[in-house]
């Protein structure tokens, strides 16, 4: 499939990825499952990149949930160090690359030095106007809903809003994506069907998209794919 084939006029303005397979992508081939995260790390810088280029304008992908902390020490760690030096190296061509890097998740359990490296990436790239590329990391769907309860709550405790004031929008607002719209597609790779906790809230009304292909093997072919399919599927639909 190529570029020509979709409807540059009609594409989706948010896609979300859950980037599942890497384990399986290096068991498959008797490889160390820290070498299918750091393929899946190669795939993942080619499709923000190619996501930028034709024109999306949010990329949201889940890099490490919550639950992901229940993995062995020794791939946890390791993980870690690739998304240091993942946001290190991409920062820096991030910015002349005109994309915005931003985190959803709570990064208060993270290391001092990979939240540097975060806030580092977010600074270097706030200013730029190409895709919104959010990493979800250490993530978790129910944590951020109640996260934006208990700000609420908190504002309602010391009387700046009543509870009447409470409404969708105001819940909206308080979340990690807060100002930006909710996902249009959500892609999840390795033939998993269910969402893992990824973003509740904000994929209500998103279409959903399983692929058999494991994280390691998507490309931009397989994204194309996905935006074509999101597009006969809202022309259904009469969108």
């Amino acid at each position: 499939m190529t570029i020509q084939e979709i409807d540059q006029e009609r594409l989706p303005s948010h896609i979300a990825i859950i980037m599942d397979g890497n384990r399986t992508w290096a068991r498959k081939r008797g490889l160390d499952p820290k070498l299918g995260h750091k393929e899946g790390a190669k795939v993942l810088e080619n499709m923000v990149r190619y996501a930028n280029k034709i024109g999306i304008k949010h990329l949201t992908v889940y890099a490490f949930s919550t639950e992901n902390w229940n993995r062995t020490k020794e791939e946890v760690g390791a993980l870690m160090l690739l998304l240091q030096t993942y946001l290190d190296d991409f920062a820096k061509r991030a910015d002349t690359e005109n994309i915005r890097v931003k985190m959803l998740g709570d990064k208060s359990a993270l290391s001092k030095g990979l939240q540097r490296s975060i806030d580092n990436a977010i600074k270097r790239t706030k200013n730029n106007t190409g895709v919104t590329f959010n990493v979800a990391l250490n993530y978790g769907g129910r944590a951020e809903i109640v996260k934006a309860v208990k700000e609420i709550a908190e504002e309602a405790k010391n009387g700046n809003i009543s509870i009447e004031d409470i409404s969708e929008e105001m819940v909206t607002n308080h979340l990690y994506t807060k100002e930006q719209p909710d996902p249009d597609l959500v892609i999840r790779t390795s033939g998993q069907i269910r969402t893992s906790g990824f973003l509740p809230w904000q994929t209500i009304y998103s279409e959903f998209l399983f692929m058999e292909k494991n994280w390691p093997d998507f490309t931009e072919e397989d994204l194309l794919f996905a935006i074509k399919e999101y597009q006969n599927r809202t022309i259904k639909k009469g969108k």
